[in-house]
């Protein structure tokens, strides 16, 4: 809250400078200060928006850092790969807001490209600002796998939960897991891979399966699976009493193959849109590099989680 009022309290006295400097051009033209109006105009307009959208997060978890699940979808190397492109655009708009990523489990396809990945994103706002991602997100382009140039659809859903704070209770009996050890596959170092450091947990009561193999100790991955299980868990539980609460829940896309949330279309045209919002825009390059913003607002604004 403090922040909040000081980045106000500091957005007006700019605001201020700003008017006196306009004033001053219109009665004495000055290029120079026309300028420096300009660009202090331009930032004041960023940092209010970052404001506004900030008002917008109000949910009971929206201040919390988010655990992000990425999974191909059918279609071999081709979802393999567009799930590795989603993953890097989560990394790239993370890097964007200042937020620190961390991979918590990594399954790397068969030929290119992961099966799945998650990640842990942390920093003020995050899970409130990446929770307008979760659902699925369709890819169309001229296939680089595809000898014959062809053009392919792939499909790839996002999952993101609020990694909630240990002073949430959320119940999990002991008895209620099955805890499974295994080598872990893939990149990780010569450590990583050498011994059974890898867990697998389910839980019994709701089919929850979560795993972690990204630390080199067993007893650290334990640690961080329990904490995706609880993120899980406790955003279960959530959905159910809004459920209860409308039974319809007509706000929520189902998260299933031909519900996509987003479309980006890379071939023979560019072009992101999100389906919800209608919000658009033609270069996906751009998108895919982590310009997320325009879509987050937009979702937010017109409440589409």
């Amino acid at each position: 809250m403090k922040g909040i009022v000081e980045e106000w309290n500091a957005l007006s006295t700019d605001l201020q400078e700003l008017q006196t400097g306009l004033a001053l051009c219109e009665e004495e033209p000055d290029d120079e200060l026309m300028s420096e109006a300009r660009a202090l105009t331009q930032r004041l307009q960023k940092r209010l928006g970052s404001l506004e959208r900030k008002n917008l997060l109000g949910g009971e978890n929206d201040h919390d850092d988010a655990i992000v699940m990425v999974h191909s979808g059918a279609g071999g190397t081709e979802s393999a790969d567009w799930a590795a492109m989603l993953f890097r655009m989560y990394q790239r708009w993370a890097e964007n807001q200042g937020y620190q990523v961390e991979v918590l489990d990594y399954q790397p396809g068969e030929e290119a490209g992961i099966k799945s990945v998650t990640f842990e994103v942390r920093g003020e706002d995050a899970f409130g600002n990446l929770k307008t991602e979760s659902g699925v997100h369709r890819l169309v382009r001229i296939s680089p796998f595809d000898a014959n140039k062809r053009r392919h659809t792939s499909f790839a859903s996002v999952f993101v939960y609020p990694d909630v704070d240990a002073s949430i209770d959320v119940k999990i009996n002991e008895s209620d897991l099955k805890i499974d050890t295994f080598r872990a596959s893939g990149a990780g170092g010569q450590h990583v891979n050498t011994t059974d450091s890898a867990i697998r947990i389910t839980h019994g009561p709701t089919g929850i399966v979560v795993q972690c193999q990204n630390q080199r100790s067993q007893h650290k991955n334990k640690a961080t699976a329990m904490r995706v299980l609880r993120a899980k868990l406790y955003e279960k539980e959530r959905e159910e009493r809004e459920a209860e609460r409308d039974k319809l829940n007509a706000q929520k896309q189902k998260i299933a193959w031909g519900s996509q949330i987003r479309s980006y279309v890379l071939h023979p045209y560019q072009l992101v849109k999100d389906h919800r919002t209608d919000h658009e825009s033609g270069n996906a390059q751009k998108v895919l590099d982590g310009d997320l913003d325009p879509f987050i607002e937009k979702a937010l604004l017109q409440k589409v989680v």
